[in-house]
């Protein structure tokens, strides 16, 4: 059973996707991840191949994240339309559609956008009637949204999408009639549904066979008398079907059972019984397509295969019970090619039909025509002889560059990059998206980029070249006559078809040997230098004009991403500096107690955020602290600093625990309204073992006690700082034993997605109960290391640690 939120969601996408006619539709809402957003439900769409578009920032230049931010609903009638407001969105779906972005307002949040595609209408606008139906939609679905975050469900989304089938457009209704014919008299028996097929009133009915034979063509008629004369004169069971055609020329199917029999003490008697079948306007009954001589084959619009007619099961060269129900891609998976499907999103989004060859072999070649409607994609198939030219490999290992097939598949990664590049966050991860994406689709071997620093350009990021071959030209100036150089001066891509040419245009210049063609493209953001990227390719080659303006294109929006990763950069050392200023640089030393604290950074992100721990001597005992503040980056990282602060200001007074937690959640409630903090604050007398304990919406602390027993402790506590001022925080009393360990830790040390975090925090008991090592400290590096062989680390993680020793008794 789905859960409720999924069920709203999927019912708003439906209901919005039918008021405004619309083809798809989907919702995104916010995740976990602070400004991301994750699509949720897609409709009408099959979802693998839209997986670029899972996750959205809410700061990159597309419509989704515009209706987010600014509150304001967009409306995109055509591709046109698109391209000049959100040429991005464009440059991934290049593909004439019209769509519709509408924030969803859950209480007072913004909390997603939901969208609807639907058929081009260039030059006409949105009208106001289908702005308000989706309006409506997105209010009501806002709504219940607020009502289940009420009910405590939380309205956030990490899953991956949810696929939803739209519903079909109705057709009149199939309807069967009965009938019973006995041969003895000659009486003919009806119901109601086969006289309303036959467009007569039971009562007119004169309940004769010539009555009812009276609606057919002379044909049919002679059909079904011999089918009777059939059932009397022979005495087994006989079963027919037939074709009859109606008074209103539709075709209907009859089923004819009868018998001849003896009953005792009577005469011969024998009665023939059926129904009429009349299917509407439904669908056509499917041998018609096994005869044509092409190959034939529908999906709906999840990509599901529905039917395949008897040549495309040929063509294919897989049988027919292995394909029906199955998705297209994965039952055929030479069909998963980028290049096919990227023009089955071309047949989905634009509703126009697609042609193209595709083979599936080296030697079996394809004529496939996709031809879209909003109920699913019906295609064509014909062999055909392979094309003039012949690619070195076959689809399933992609394809070089220089043939029109070719070329047809190389703009995928491109259009990729452009994609990927909107998740790309540091400098380091967006040259490595260009790595991955932009070599590739040009059959590239080596990439440099360069950054400008003060009138110098800085090599950045290289792979392929020689072991120190781009050495001399980092930190060159921008008055050297270097290609890398000129292309950022000029404005302008240079491109070289082979290294004779470039040694001609650029005589002394140091050159590689045995290399071929290079590209030098200007990295240029909003009219500002950002540096230079240059590709090489193993082999001489030219560029057609169509690729020189792809690969224009693409340095702008390398450029982009990189300019607004310096800037992250920026702030991500700004960030961490903070941080590391604000962390204890060493903990207190005491008697009785040894503690350690670790820190590791998450894997995501910016790398830094708002964990802390700390110990703090007091007039009370010793304080042993740890908390998590919502959230990644400087904004993080300051707020964890100020609480860090009061807790130490409200500890160092001599405040009860409790006291230290309220007065904490009043001041971030007055510092940063919206922000929220967990934390768990215990002060342990060293030499008693007597300890308080208050905490605020953070995990149970893990003891172990001096017999190598762990448990997680069932502390009661309140809910976290900043969300209600009038909160209370219980206070629970435990007693640490001589020799016993109790750890605090935050959530990040026990969290996985899609795992329970209670999964996490018995493994974190296990671990403790476990270890052997000989020092508190090594207990906290063996725990860490643990946790950083987790390859995806969304959240930090902060750990504090403290051991009681057994007290030393004079003799």
């Amino acid at each position: 059973m789905p859960d409720e939120l999924s069920l709203v969601l999927a019912q708003a996408v439906v209901s919005a996707v039918e008021s405004v006619g619309g083809y798809a539709g989907g919702v995104y809402l916010r995740s976990e991840t602070p400004e991301l957003l994750r699509l949720t439900v897609l409709a009408g769409l099959p979802i693998p191949l839209f997986r670029p578009w899972w996750r959205m920032h809410v700061n990159r230049p597309f419509p989704v994240a515009t209706a987010l931010s600014s509150g304001e609903p967009v409306y995109l009638g055509d591709a046109e339309e698109a391209m000049r407001r959100f040429p991005q969105l464009m440059a991934g779906l290049p593909f004439p559609f019209g769509s519709l972005y509408v924030p969803v307002v859950s209480g007072n949040e913004r909390t997603g956008v939901l969208v609807v595609l639907r058929p081009a209408t260039p030059g006409e606008p949105v009208t106001p009637a289908d702005r308000g139906r989706l309006q409506d939609v997105a209010q009501r679905l806002g709504d219940e949204l607020t009502a289940l975050a009420s009910d405590g469900t939380p309205v956030r989304w990490e899953d991956d999408p949810v696929p939803v089938q739209l519903p079909v457009a109705s057709a009149q209704p199939v309807r069967i009639g009965h009938f019973d014919w006995d041969f003895e008299s000659g009486a003919v028996t009806v119901d109601e549904d086969l006289c309303a097929i036959f467009g007569t009133r039971p009562a007119d009915f004169p309940g004769t066979m010539d009555a009812l034979a009276a609606h057919l063509v002379p044909e049919d008629v002679y059909g079904l008398w011999t089918l009777a004369r059939q059932a009397v004169r022979t005495g087994t069971p006989v079963t027919r079907s037939m074709r009859l055609q109606g008074p209103d020329g539709r075709f209907h199917v009859v089923q004819l059972s009868g018998r001849r029999a003896h009953p005792p003490g009577e005469g011969s008697a024998s009665h023939l019984t059926g129904h009429l079948v009349d299917f509407g306007t439904g669908p056509v009954v499917p041998e018609a397509a096994d005869r044509l001589p092409r190959g034939i084959f529908s999906l709906d619009r999840l990509g599901r295969i529905t039917y395949v007619n008897d040549p495309a099961e040929t063509l294919l060269g897989t049988a027919r019970a292995d394909l029906i129900g199955r998705v297209l891609w994965e039952a055929l998976p030479w069909f998963g090619h980028p290049a096919y499907e990227d023009h089955h999103r071309a047949a989905l989004l634009s509703v126009e039909p697609v042609h193209f060859l595709a083979h599936r072999t080296t030697k079996d070649w394809l004529s496939v025509s996709l031809y879209p409607g909003n109920n699913g994609v019906t295609a064509t198939l014909a062999a055909t002889d392979q094309p003039a030219y012949a690619p070195g490999s076959v689809v399933t290992q992609g394809v070089g560059l220089g043939s029109p097939a070719d070329r047809s598949s190389a703009p995928y990664r491109p259009v990729a990059l452009a994609i990927a590049l909107t998740e790309a966050v540091t400098a380091r991860q967006v040259s490595a998206v260009v790595t991955e994406e932009l070599l590739p689709a040009f059959g590239g071997r080596q990439l440099a980029i360069y950054l400008l620093h003060e009138r110098h350009l800085y090599l950045a990021w290289e792979t392929g070249f020689p072991k120190g071959f781009l050495d001399p030209f980092d930190g060159v100036g921008l008055d050297a006559r270097i290609p890398g150089v000129e292309t950022l001066t000029s404005g302008r891509p240079i491109f070289f078809e082979s290294m004779q040419h470039l040694g001609a245009a650029y005589p002394g210049i140091a050159m590689e040997t045995d290399v071929g063609a290079r590209a030098f493209l200007p990295l240029i953001a909003s009219g500002r230098p950002v540096g230079s990227c240059i590709l090489g390719f193993d082999q001489p080659r030219s560029f057609s004009p169509e690729e020189r303006t792809v690969l224009t294109a693409l340095a702008g929006l390398i450029a982009q991403s990189l300019q607004r990763a310096q800037r992250y950069d920026t702030e991500a050392a700004l960030a961490r500096g903070l941080q590391d200023a604000l962390l204890p640089k060493r903990l207190p030393q005491v008697e009785y107690v040894d503690t350690a604290g670790r820190y590791l950074s998450g894997t995501q992100g910016m790398d830094v955020g708002g964990d802390w721990y700390d110990v703090i001597e007091t007039d009370r005992g010793l304080a042993l602290v740890i908390g998590d503040v919502q959230g990644h980056g400087v904004a993080a990282a300051a707020t964890m600093g100020q609480l860090r602060s009061a807790v130490r200001a409200f500890a160092l007074s001599g405040r009860h625990p409790q006291e230290v937690m309220s007065g904490t959640n009043r001041l971030l409630i007055d510092l940063d309204p919206g922000q929220f903090a967990s934390c768990c604050y215990i002060v342990l007398d060293p030499e008693t073992g007597f300890a308080q304990a208050v905490r605020a919406g953070h995990p149970q602390p893990v003891l172990r006690h001096a017999d190598g027993r762990a448990e997680t402790l069932d502390l009661p506590g309140g809910v976290v700082l900043g969300v209600d001022a009038t909160a209370s925080y219980p206070v629970t009393e435990l007693r640490l034993e001589p020799g016993a360990t109790l750890a605090l830790f935050t959530d990040g040390l026990v969290e996985q997605a899609g795992a329970d975090i209670d999964l996490g925090i018995e493994r974190l008991r296990r671990t403790i109960a476990q270890d052997s090592s000989a020092s508190l400290a090594d207990t906290a590096d063996h725990v860490i290391r643990e946790a950083r062989q987790a390859a995806d680390r969304p959240d930090d993680i902060a750990l504090l640690l403290a051991s009681r020793w057994p007290i030393r008794r004079a003799s």
